[in-house]
């Protein structure tokens, strides 16, 4: 059994309300940062932690808030991004509805090493019903002291607010967010200025994923020496992964970095293997912007050592074998799935989340979601691949923000490790039809009920 972080209270009846929080050590990570650590303790154990954003970048918490300008005589802001628009992709609303204390209790240290007073949370606009359960959490830690002015007496001051997005994919990229939260159209910026030293309003500022701040809490409790010990290597720590796709158990699992992937699918802890006794295909394993990967490259890495759920060893062999941990998106496909089918599912979706800012992107992706549906309705011509691929590599690093890289690199990985699918569907669509169920998307049996 792995170690449950930020999950190990979360079926306690009531756990959102403030009393049965506070009640099972709740807050006392606050109570130690701002009575007996100094702003700079807490940035220091943050760093020994080895803590990395959870929201798919996976660059390091502590390195990032140590680069927030500092005397600039201007407020310093830290925003939650709570926006989640990965497909795949349901673990930060899942920690929000069911224990929005643990959310605030992570963001108040975080604001507090950072010298920030006021802090956002930037959340999508569709969850309406976790909208309101934050809210009351922030109401409730406000009525007892633990938010608003002189925090449990301690001279430092906070307030959270909530601001709903507009439901734009494009919004979870930090800077299309700030921009957002301004009041403007949610256009990524140009780096640099990277926020933390021009933010929101100009200020500096510090964006971090709802996973990340939460983890803050333990860290502070426990220390970051401890939570470093847990995880291999780099990747430090639980993470919480969003299990979704023909398996027999979708549902949110909180594991140590460092499982091996082939327990991750079939051990009755987690996964509990395909749905239906049907054989895996391909793991997308970080949500939908990351490369797929066959089962065989999922399983074991190139040179043959079993692939790991960490950061290091799911990118082992680049994007030629490997892939990422992104923000923990686990889609399993079973040999059912039709790869040209969910690659255009992919590819319509990043073209309608496209901002247009980037002629690559606004053009590309459309141009790519042509091909890809030429294909699929048995339109298709055997150069057809290689146009997709020359297409993606003319998107892939050449926008302002990732969505290009994301929109390319679902179709070239597709394509590399599938081809003979794709060439199928150009010579002979109708045995391609019969090979597979196109109707089967990664949609189908993405969430438990419960969860929806």
């Amino acid at each position: 059994m792995g170690r449950k972080i930020l999950t190990e209270h979360i079926h306690i009846p009531n756990i959102d309300s403030f009393d049965v929080y506070r009640k099972h050590g709740g807050y006392t990570s606050v109570e130690k940062a701002l009575k007996k650590m100094s702003p700079e303790n807490v940035l220091d154990e943050v760093k020994k932690s080895g803590l990395r954003g959870r929201g798919g970048a996976g660059f390091p918490t502590g390195m990032k808030w140590s680069f927030l300008a500092k005397g600039t005589g201007k407020p310093a802001y830290l925003l939650n991004n709570a926006d989640e628009s990965e497909p795949g992709t349901f673990k930060d609303r899942y920690l929000m509805e069911k224990n929005p204390h643990l959310c605030l209790e992570g963001m108040i240290c975080s604001a507090y090493a950072l010298g920030a007073n006021v802090s956002y949370i930037y959340i999508r606009g569709e969850f309406k019903w976790i909208i309101k359960i934050i809210e009351k959490a922030i109401a409730e830690a406000k009525a007892n002291g633990i938010l608003g002015k002189n925090i449990l007496g301690s001279g430092y001051d906070l307030e959270i607010y909530v601001q709903t997005g507009g439901g734009a994919y494009i919004c979870g990229e930090e800077t299309a967010l700030i921009e957002s939260l301004e009041g403007l159209r949610g256009n990524p910026r140009i780096k640099p200025p990277f926020p933390a030293v021009s933010g929101v309003w100009g200020c500096p500022t510090v964006v971090n994923n709802t996973e990340t701040l939460a983890a803050v809490k333990w860290i502070i409790d426990n220390g970051g020496d401890e939570y470093a010990k847990i995880g291999i290597g780099k990747s430090t720590g639980t993470k919480l992964i969003s299990a979704g796709g023909h398996i027999n158990k979708p549902d949110v699992y909180e594991m140590d970095l460092g499982l091996p992937v082939e327990e991750f699918i079939y051990s009755d802890e987690y996964c509990g293997g395909m749905l239906n006794g049907h054989e895996l295909k391909a793991v997308i394993p970080g949500g939908s912007s990351v490369p797929v990967l066959p089962k065989n490259l999922i399983l074991k890495t190139a040179s043959g050592e079993p692939r790991l759920m960490s950061y290091e060893s799911l990118a082992e062999g680049g994007f030629i074998s490997g892939s990422m941990l992104g923000s923990g998106g686990f889609i399993a496909l079973d040999e059912t799935t039709c790869m040209v089918h969910n690659t255009l599912n992919f590819t319509q979706f990043y073209h309608h989340e496209s901002c247009g800012q980037c002629s690559p992107c606004r053009e590309g992706t459309g141009w790519m979601k042509k091909v890809l549906k030429h294909l699929e309705n048995g339109e298709g011509k055997m150069s057809d691949m290689d146009m997709l691929v020359d297409i993606a590599n003319n998107i892939d690093g050449k926008t302002i923000c990732p969505l290009g890289d994301a929109a390319a690199w679902p179709v070239v990985s597709a394509i590399r490790h599938f081809r003979e699918e794709f060439d199928l569907h150009a010579k002979n669509p109708e045995k391609a039809k019969q090979t597979a169920h196109p109707a089967r998307s990664i949609y189908h049996a993405i969430r438990k009920p419960e969860l929806v």
